[in-house]
Order: C-alpha cells, then structure tokens, then sequence
C-alpha cells in the first residue's frame, strides 16, 4: 500500500525514530552527503567533490565531522518538524483555511473539552464557538465587514478571546490594546489602527472617557463585562453612548456566520502593539497565516501532546501569551488556564488546579517563583514542559531543578519579524540555534555591527558575517510568501521599512533587522546578549525611551534636556528604566511633581527606576543626545557625582541614592 508523504509525517512517532540506531546511521551518512552535494554543485565533478569534502574535513577550520557528530540530531529533528509545518501550511494555502476555519474543525472534533480555564469560569469549545458566533452575528448586522478595524480594550479573560475571534469570523481585524496604556499613547493606539468600533470593559471604561477627544474619526462604543444593570435600551451608566454588549451576545445569534466569499490566508487578523524607536507603540500586523505559524512550529518542534494543558499569566495582547500560548487551544485543541494577572504565590496552586502540563513564561515569572518560600506544591504539579523567553543561564539550573521541570522550550523572536529562533534541546542558556551542518535551510544569520549598531561592511559593499564567540545583531532574510520567511512588518509602511536592511549577502537582498545582539557558539546555539535601539525591556514589557523622555520633558514645558536609558539590576531581567534630567540651576526639577505625572502618563514598567540630575547632557554634533556614557556609569554613586534618586515603591516617591542604599539594590536586599 502506497502511503502519501502527508500520511507518514502524521503517523510516524519521531521521538521513536529520532532515538533508533537506524536514525544514528542514516543521519552520520547524510552530514557529510550534504558538504558532497554542495561541492558537486560548485565543481561539476563527483571525484573533485569528494576530493573537496575530504580538504573540509582534514583541513578545514569548521571542524565539520566533529560538529556535525554533536548536532545531527538536533538539526534532524527541527528539519523534520520543518517539513512537516511546510505540508500542513501548504494544505492550510491550498483550501484557504483560516484561523477560524481551523479552530471550527477543532470544536468539531472536540465540542465538549473545555477549551477555556479562567478562574472559577470553563468554557468548552463549543461554547466558546457559539460566544464568537454572537459577536460576529451582531457586528455584522452593525454592518461591520471585511478590513475593518474594532480596538479592544479588555482585560485577559474570557470574553477577550470570544470577542476578537468572533470579529475574525466575518473578516473583521481586532486591534489588541494594551490594557496599562493611558492618554496619549492610549489614543494613539486607536487611531494608528483606523478603528471604527472601540470595545472596553470594567475598570478600563475611564481611560476611554479620558482620550475620547483625541480619537479619530466617527466611532461607535461598547462596553462589556460591566457590574452592573445596564438597563433600558442596553445603554452603558459609565460610558455615555456605550453601549453595552453584555446582554446582547448572552441572547445573541449563536449560528455560525459564513466566511466572506473573499476572505484570504494572508488576510490580516489582528494587530498586536509594540514598542519601537519612533516613540510610541506600533501596530505590527498578524496574519492568519502568521498566527498559525508563531503556534504551530513550537507545537510540532517541542512536542507538544493532544492532551497537555497550558497554564499562561501573561497578558494575552502579547503574542506570546494570546498568539504562541492561545493558538495551542484555538488551532490544535489544547485546554488553555490562564490569570487576568499574575501572581507568584498562587502560580503553582494555579498549575494544580487546572491540571497543568506546560506554562509560558517570562525570564521575570521564573525569578519571582524562585524568590518564593520553598513550599510542597514546588513539585506537585505535573507541569513537564515551559516555553518562553528570558530564563537567564544564573537561574537556569537552578529553577529546573527545584520545581522539577523537564523541558525547557526557550525562544527568541519579534511579533513583527522573521528571525525566529527555539531550543529544541534544553540547551541551557540557549534561545535557539542555526544549523551549522547546513545554514542555508534557515536563513537566520548574525551580523557585525559597530559600537552605534551600523552594519560593518566590507570592501564589496556587503554585510560580515560574525563567527562563532562574536557578538553581533540577528537578522532573518525576507521570503515573500513563504510561510516561515515573509515579512509583513506594520501598520505603518514609513516603520515596516525602516526594519528593512538590503545588501547583506548579495547585492539586491533583504533582510529583517531585529535590533538585538545574540551571540552563537561553536555548535551553532545562540544566546541573547542585549538589545539595541530606543528601547529596552522590563518586567516582561518593551518600553520606549522616546516615549519616556517626551513625557518627562512635558511635566517641565520641553525647557530641559532629558535623556532616557536602560540599566542593568542585578537579579532582574531585562534592563530598568534610568532618566537623566539636564537642570543647570538644579531647582526646576521637583521629583514629588514628576512622579504624579508620570503616574497618569505611563504605565508602571515604563516609569524610571532611577533619576539623574546633572547640569549638562552630552550630544553629538548633530545633536543627539549622546547615552553611551550615561549607560555605563548608570547609578553608580560611587563613580557618579550628580545626585541620583531611587523610586521607593513603599513610599511611592523618589528617594536620594546614597552609598548604603546602593549595595542594598546590588546585593538584592531591596526588591525592584
């Protein structure tokens, strides 16, 4: 019997395979058909390609037999997962199954698993099949259609997800704010995105009242998860005009909608914001085929099984948490828990109560579960795989080891961008890998750059590859219309291509560039180094330097010169914010009036942690301002002498950094 490629791929059991002396054989006989293969093509001649393998292997700096020895396995099994992932988008392509499609096809399989864990609160699939068939059966009669815009502003829970996939379903694209923005980057959020529909609920209403003026165009209000009656007429009593949709979609049409006859794979699902250097947060758009792609590689790549069950505290406007995390549930049918907010000392109780098997996480979850008391629910879950981004190499071992972890699916990626990478095999400290064997299956490459992050070019105009040790920025080669390599960029065209750099390899070529520094070892693991640009990340979040220091200088009339800055803290991950304020008199600044402002402006991650003041800011010739220094003195007191102040988050308020108050911050006596 005949057996189609698709059939094996679906049937075949890899890890079985994978382990077999048989694979052994077969994979040492292909690593050095591989180089044989390249060389034939180079020379034309099978003896000089032979004669060519044989220099590599002998005299070759590569040392390519032995490192193919002590990666063959690895890359095997990723080429495998890659060839499967490439047959089923090719199905996906062919029959133009979209993201609802899929998660329909699922809720037929499955209409009775619960599809949905939130608090106290399960949904099956098939009823959160009929909450999306609600919201689309409502707003299309709204006369919504396909390409248009709805911002929603909801807290994670379950409405959330029925609202954008619902919307989804009659081709609608959601824009997923980020419920900790307030005024204008609130409203900027809504405007860049064309909204017509602007949808917010419970504690969030406020913000929505208070940036109503600066919105764009006519736009409708809804209102959901409310507290209270709504009353007569279905009319919000905290929004005016709002209406809200609580009773609506609880009486709603449950029929399914049928899919627009013009809907397409590559239509646009949903916008998902980040940070970038122009100031304010962008609208990186997500694609249905790009949803299914940032869910659907990890699920084929860290193995996941038909019965395991994800834990996520993470916000679900983030890809990792409502993209990587939720297309597990919504494209392959696994039960997705989730928390509104998390909390490290109901995390594990959380993991046991929902049963879980795997939980996403961020490098700042793992350092907050391991300053917890050492308790008994530390290994009573049965939690065997985590995935995510930022578990540093210092607490690696120590947080498998202490909570029994056995699988470690660290990743490295941008919502917006084509330079993926995951660790396939717990490498510890490693975010992924590129074949050494054959690069050229993954165009995923590491570049020079200099102390300003240019690309360091040769003679010939192109880009320098780095080596193995040197540090350098990752950059993915742009493939439209592959599934894995296309680029889509943003909502703004002007920002998509200021992310573009050509002439890397040859001349005419694009690339992404990702703006962080990895670094690659001998074996081809990568490891995230820093990051680059305006911006830096804390507590999980990207945060605009541009952004910080417009805010700033507003409390102050933009009379002063402010400069914003990552900083490393140790035993934190990411880097916290450090502003730097040029005061010559030293008496315009008063820190209790900024602190006030900036609560209301910022969100909490992207308040500073420190404040310098001094009398002059460095710039460049051209005037901008210059960080490099300010950057590595950081709040150092013993080196620095401008007055630096600490936000006490006991006292709400900035303190002096004195010399006692720093070693506390560096031996970690005092929490940030």
């Amino acid at each position: 019997m005949r057996l189609s490629l698709r059939r094996i791929f679906r049937t075949a059991r890899p890890q079985r395979l994978f382990q077999s002396k048989l694979f052994r054989m077969i994979g040492m006989v292909a690593v050095y058909l591989i180089p044989i293969s390249i060389c034939y093509q180079i020379s034309g001649s099978i003896f000089l390609s032979f004669g060519l393998l044989f220099a590599i292997l002998a005299f070759g700096r590569t040392n390519y037999g032995r490192i193919a020895s002590m990666t063959y396995k690895r890359d095997f099994w990723a080429l495998y997962c890659l060839i499967k992932f490439r047959l089923y988008m090719r199905r996906n392509i062919r029959r133009n199954r979209t993201v609802p499609i899929i998660f329909e096809d699922i809720v037929t399989q499955y209409p009775k698993k619960v599809a949905l864990q939130w608090e106290n609160v399960k949904w099956t699939f098939h009823e959160l099949d009929e909450h999306a068939n609600a919201v689309a059966n409502y707003f299309y009669k709204k006369g919504l259609r396909r390409g248009d815009n709805v911002a929603i502003f909801v807290s994670s829970r379950p409405e959330f997800v029925a609202l954008w996939l619902g919307l989804s379903k009659i081709g609608v694209v959601s824009a997923l704010v980020n419920f900790n923005l307030r005024d204008d980057a609130l409203a900027h959020c809504i405007n860049i995105a064309k909204a017509r529909v602007v949808i917010t609920g419970g504690s969030l209403v406020d913000a929505i009242k208070k940036v109503r003026e600066k919105l764009e165009g006519e736009l409708d209000y809804y209102t959901i998860c409310e507290d209270v009656d709504s009353g007569p007429n279905d009319q919000s009593t905290v929004l005016n005009d709002a209406i809200c949709l609580d009773r609506i979609l609880k009486e709603g049409n449950c029929t399914r909608p049928a899919q627009p006859k013009d809907a397409d794979y590559f239509d646009r699902l949903t916008y998902i914001y980040t940070s970038g250097t122009t100031g304010l947060p962008k609208a990186a758009v997500i694609t249905h085929n790009r949803f299914i792609y940032m869910c659907t590689m990890p699920h084929y790549i860290l193995n996941y099984k038909k019965d395991d069950i994800m834990y996520c505290a993470l916000p679900l406007y983030h890809s990792n948490g409502g993209i990587v995390g939720l297309g597990q549930c919504l494209i392959h049918g696994l039960t997705f828990s989730f928390r509104s907010k998390f909390s490290a000392s109901n995390f594990w109780n959380d993991c046991i109560k929902f049963n879980a098997t795997v939980f996403l996480y961020i490098g700042e979850i793992c350092r907050y579960l391991l300053a917890q008391p050492i308790k008994d629910t530390d290994k009573q879950h049965r939690v065997r795989l985590i995935s995510g981004n930022g578990l540093r190499m210092e607490i690696w071992e120590e947080f498998i080891n202490r909570f029994n972890i056995k699988q470690v699916g660290e990743f490295y990626g941008a919502t917006e961008g084509n330079a993926n990478l995951i660790n396939v095999d717990s490498k510890r400290g490693s975010c992924g890998f590129v074949s050494r064997i054959a690069p050229f299956a993954y165009p995923i490459r590491l570049m020079r750059v200099d102390e300003s992050c240019e690309f360091i070019r040769g003679p010939d105009g192109l880009c320098m590859k780095c080596q193995p040790g040197e540090q350098g920025m990752v950059i993915g080669k742009i493939i439209q219309g592959s599934p894995t390599q296309g680029y889509v960029g943003y909502a703004d065209e002007s920002a998509s291509n200021r992310k573009i750099v050509t002439d890397v390899l040859v001349k005419g070529d694009q690339y992404f560039m990702s703006g962080d520094i990895l670094e690659m070892d001998e074996l081809g693991y990568m490891y995230f180094r820093d990051r680059t640009g305006d911006t830096f990340r804390w507590k999980g979040e990207n945060v605009s330097t541009a952004e910080c220091e417009a805010r700033i200088a507003n409390v102050f009339d933009r009379k002063l010169t402010v400069a914003v800055y990552g900083v490393s803290v140790p035993h934190t991950d990411g880097k916290a914010g450090m502003a730097c304020i040029e005061d010559i008199d030293q008496k315009m600044v008063d820190l209790d009036t900024l602190y006030k402002q900036l609560e209301s402006a910022l969100p909490s991650y992207a308040r500073p942690l420190f404040i310098r003041l001094t009398k002059e800011i460095e710039v460049t010739s051209t005037h901008k301002v210059r960080k490099v220094d300010l950057t590595k003195e950081a709040y150092n007191v013993n080196k620095v002498n401008d007055p630096i102040f600490f936000y006490d988050a006991s006292k709400r308020k900035y303190v002096p950094l004195d010399a006692q108050l720093y070693q506390m911050i560096v031996d970690g006596t005092v929490r940030v």
